[in-house]
C-alpha cells in the first residue's frame, strides 16, 4: 500500500472526502460504487466496484462466441480495464487502461464504427484501432463496452459485426440487472 501524506478528518455523518488527484488518479466518478475491506491491523480499504469485473468468466466466453462469428479480436471493458478478450493475446490486453478515446464514446452512450482509417485504439499501450464500439448499459448507467479491434490484416467491421456487438452488450447489460 502507498502512503499519500493526505490526512482527512470524519465529519458528523461519518464521511470522509477522496482528495481531488486521488479521485482524478484512480479514476474514481461522482456515484462510482466503492468496495469497502478492512484488515485485522485496523485499516480501512476502498475499492472501486465493478459489475463487469465481477461477470469476467461470463464476458470472456461470451468474446471467444462472438470473436468466432465476426473473425474480428474482441475486447470487453468496464468503465477504466480491459476485463475480457478473445482473438487476441490477453496478456497484451486483460487489465490495461481504457483509453480517453472509449471513455468518451462510453460516456456519450452511442455506438461507433470505425473505417480502416480508423486510429482510436481502445486500450492504452496496445496498437489495434477500434472498429466497432458499443457501451454496455445497465439500468441506464454505463458499465462498460463491447470494442471490436483490428485484426491482423486490418479487416473493416460490416453491418452484422455491428449488429452482433450491439447484441453482445445489451446482453452483458441484462445480465448485471
Amino acid at each position: 500500500m502507498k502512503a499519500t501524506g493526505i490526512v482527512r478528518r470524519i465529519d458528523d455523518l461519518g464521511r470522509v472526502v477522496i482528495p481531488k488527484e486521488i479521485r482524478r488518479t484512480m479514476r474514481i466518478r461522482e456515484g462510482d460504487p466503492l468496495e469497502i475491506y478492512t484488515s485485522a491491523s485496523g485499516e480501512v480499504i476502498f475499492k472501486k466496484y465493478s459489475p463487469m469485473g465481477e461477470m469476467s468468466g461470463f464476458a470472456a466466453q461470451y468474446a471467444e462466441s462472438l470473436a468466432e462469428a465476426t473473425r474480428l479480436p474482441v475486447i470487453i471493458c468496464d468503465r477504466d480495464h480491459c476485463v475480457a478478450a478473445a482473438g487476441i493475446s490477453k496478456k497484451e490486453v486483460l487489465e490495461r487502461r481504457v483509453t480517453p478515446s472509449l471513455e468518451e464514446i462510453m460516456e456519450q452512450r452511442r455506438s461507433v464504427s470505425f473505417g480502416a482509417d480508423g486510429t482510436h485504439q481502445a486500450l492504452e499501450g496496445v496498437k489495434r484501432p477500434m472498429r466497432v464500439s458499443v457501451p454496455i448499459l445497465n439500468a441506464g448507467d454505463v458499465s462498460g463496452a463491447v470494442v471490436l479491434v483490428a485484426d491482423e490484416a486490418g479487416t473493416v467491421a460490416n453491418e452484422t459485426d455491428v449488429k452482433l456487438a450491439s447484441v453482445a452488450a445489451a446482453f452483458l447489460g441484462r445480465q448485471m440487472e
